[in-house]
């Protein structure tokens, strides 16, 4: 199996690196505003593109990621709402269990009924154990998966979860606030979680500014994902990029 693109996460941790992570819904962009996109994320540094969203149609996924590969070298990593959203053009692939909740669909239903097209995708895959935090607004991944979010005071509750995870065999932790949250995850529960996993730690869900995506890695995320606000303003591509890379250069020195 190949481990190219989780290699390059374990290594970037290990070094104490921070990543940043633009999340592309190819429902909502068209070949001009991916252009655009891709110029932006190519001058501000973007270290990966994440690809998905609630309720793609297929062949925008493909084409979507088609465009971004013919123009770039950034990394393409599926982030996919549904089984069916698998695009043999990309790199790599979040096997996404919902952890968090308790709806036995999303923690391994879908999965046996995705697996053989998974497996013949020829993409990279990583087990991610995939955690809904509540953003104080409700989430299509709330709706869609019957499932509660964890509470965003109760950061035990996000740790415990988080460690399972990892000793089931997640290879990485993904906590997402949901699209639009109107609170994003604090930096006590991120800290939390973090300190007790060993595995790359991806946040997400109502990041709007640089100053926050910064306290989130001086928290303890290792990818910071961030879709909605640059879908509002990709102006924003180039301050939070340069926040989450000044981390590094923090704690390098």
């Amino acid at each position: 199996m190949k481990q190219a693109i989780y290699t390059q996460f374990t290594q970037r941790k290990k070094n104490g690196k921070k990543s940043f992570a633009v999340l592309i819904d190819p429902d909502k962009v068209n070949t001009e505003s991916i252009q655009e996109l891709i110029k932006l994320s190519l001058e501000a540094h973007v270290d990966y593109f994440f690809v998905g969203g609630s309720l793609v149609i297929s062949s925008h996924l493909d084409e979507c990621i088609q465009q971004i590969k013919a123009a770039c070298n950034i990394p393409v990593i599926l982030f996919p709402g549904s089984p069916s959203q698998v695009s043999r053009y990309a790199d790599a692939l979040l096997y996404l269990s919902l952890i968090s909740g308790r709806n036995p669909e999303l923690l391994i239903g879908q999965h046996v009924i995705s697996a053989p097209f998974v497996k013949k995708s020829g993409l990279e895959i990583m087990p991610t154990g995939y955690m809904v935090i509540d953003g104080g607004a409700p989430t299509t991944v709330s709706y869609i998966s019957n499932a509660s979010p964890i509470p965003a005071d109760k950061s035990e509750i996000a740790m415990c979860t988080a460690m399972a995870g990892e000793m089931l065999g997640m290879q990485l932790i993904y906590m997402d606030a949901g699209s639009g949250a109107k609170r994003p995850i604090t930096e006590q529960m991120i800290e939390s979680v973090a300190k007790h996993i060993e595995v790359p730690l991806i946040v997400g869900g109502g990041i709007t500014e640089p100053e926050k995506a910064y306290l989130n890695c001086k928290a303890g995320a290792d990818i910071i994902v961030v879709g909605n606000a640059i879908e509002k303003d990709v102006s924003l591509i180039k301050e939070i990029s340069a926040a989450i890379h000044s981390v590094a250069i923090v704690n390098m020195g």
